[in-house]
């Protein structure tokens, strides 16, 4: 048995490898993505106050901040009974959008687009944001100034734009001001701009690697999201399963989730594979994230997006190829920006009522201990890569006593590792194997935008960390296993 082995995977956040195993006769005989990474933050978040969530969960990662800062906020609020007025819906819908602006606009620019640009055979010394750069500097500068745009939003309405702090329980703690409405808004008409001139380099080349895109990744799975009457949502609303055909599965209310999705863990990675529990392990596979969106809706209510999303549904239908998410990714940019300018002309966005305050007194933490008082609260936002859960039980007092994230990356692990082995089933013959059909490997999990850092266990609930003491002099005093 001989092994092939790409670590690490280049252009994506996070540490991961794949790995090929080759039988005598050079055939791939198994395959597999492996999440080399550990994060603990569900035993780190408990013993923390509950309204301390949505400051602790946003440091799991500097991609993903504002969805984690919004999942942990409606948590809260569930856990405290809180309703946030409608100023303070619509600036968290706002600032996550500014996250959807600067992910998309960085992930498909930087991260997807040298594969396409140049070509996934292309010297890797030059298939990297510095060749993007070297080839198309306006299509760089482009991209730069969208993503800038996006993240000036969350600075505004976050208050910083790298892990936000202004969603609270039951609200915001701070509303913006017409003049930063004015700004958000003149900012976000030019990305309009932007984002189209993007599309209409990046179309073409949809076009040009169908083949590639054929072939790369093949799955036939779930999808699931959250979905507003039929129609593209990101921040609220009930979960939706949908099968390989399109046809409605199950759709449920985001506290009955555990009702329908499961978690197992295998012994190559350290990331979780969730799967549908009614169908079972691996058939119940699902995939989330702007695939898996787009598929679920019947349509996308801006006008440009809309458009966009209309010609994908019309010579794709459900989607399955993988490499579809980077187009999927693009109509999300566009809806993202339009949504915005939606929300910054609506005069609720400057309005003043920013908090539905806490109604109950809580325990002391003494009163806590002699109770058995539990409450638990359950929040969901379609993160840029897919569905983000978090789920937390807490005592009397409001202390975290159980936290549960499943990860949008996490909902695709599944459906990467077996594209990733498919794929080098039907191309490897032998132990020859150049960096071109390497970086097609690659790219299947490129194409989910993997973010690793959000991966929140460790193999077979045991940690391979291992701390060693040492004194003054070096000399090693004990070896501390956790």
């Amino acid at each position: 048995m001989k092994q092939i082995e790409i670590s690490p995977v280049t252009r994506i956040e996070g540490h991961a490898k794949i790995t090929v195993q080759l039988d005598d006769s050079g055939n791939v005989s198994d395959a597999h993505f492996h999440v080399m990474e550990i994060r603990g933050f569900e035993k780190f978040l408990e013993g923390a106050a509950i309204e301390e969530a949505p400051r602790i969960t946003p440091r799991i990662c500097g991609i993903c901040q504002t969805a984690h800062h919004l999942s942990s906020a409606k948590s809260t609020d569930a856990v405290f009974g809180l309703q946030p007025p409608e100023t303070a819906q619509k600036l968290r819908e706002l600032m996550l959008l500014g996250q959807y602006i600067h992910s998309h606009s960085l992930h498909f620019y930087f991260l997807a687009a040298p594969d396409l640009v140049l070509g996934p055979d292309a010297d890797p010394a030059e298939r990297n944001v510095v060749g993007i750069i070297k080839k198309d500097p306006d299509l760089a500068k482009m991209a730069i100034k969208t993503r800038k745009i996006g993240q000036n939003i969350t600075s505004v309405v976050g208050g910083k734009p790298i892990h936000p702090v202004t969603a609270i329980p039951g609200g915001q703690s701070k509303g913006i001001t017409a003049e930063e409405r004015d700004q958000l808004l003149s900012e976000t008409k030019e990305a309009i701009g932007l984002i189209e001139a993007g599309v209409e380099v990046a179309k073409p080349l949809f076009a040009q690697y169908s083949e590639v895109i054929d072939v790369l990744g093949p799955v036939e799975t779930y999808f699931g999201g959250l979905i507003n009457n039929g129609n593209l949502e990101f921040y609220d609303g009930p979960m939706k399963i949908i099968d390989k055909d399109g046809n409605a599965f199950a759709e449920f209310g985001v506290s009955d989730y555990l009702d329908h999705i499961q978690e197992k863990v295998q012994p190559w990675s350290y990331l979780k594979f969730p799967f549908l529990k009614n169908v079972g392990f691996p058939d119940g596979n699902y995939r989330v994230g702007p695939l898996a969106r787009l598929n679920l809706v019947d349509a996308v209510p801006t006008e440009k997006a809309g458009a966009l999303f209309g010609e994908f549904r019309d010579n794709y239908g459900i989607a399955q190829n993988t490499l579809l998410y980077h187009y999927a990714r693009l109509i999300e940019l566009m809806y993202a920006a339009e949504r915005s300018i939606e929300l910054l002309e609506d005069n609720a966005i400057i309005g003043t009522e920013l908090r539905d305050p806490l109604k109950e007194p809580l325990m002391t933490i003494e009163e806590a201990k002699e109770s058995s008082a539990r409450k638990r609260g359950v929040g969901i936002v379609e993160a840029p890569r897919g569905s983000l859960i978090h789920d937390f039980e807490v005592d009397g007092a409001g202390i975290i006593a159980r936290a549960n994230l499943i990860v949008a990356t996490g909902q695709n692990n599944l459906s990467m590792d077996i594209g990733i082995r498919e794929t080098a089933k039907a191309m490897i013959k032998g132990e020859e194997v150049g960096e071109g059909l390497k970086n097609r490997l690659e790219m299947i999990s490129r194409a989910y935008d993997p973010c690793l850092s959000c991966a929140t266990h460790a193999i077979n609930g045991e940690s391979p960390l291992v701390v060693d003491i040492h004194d003054s002099d070096g000399r090693l005093i004990k070896k501390h296993i956790l």
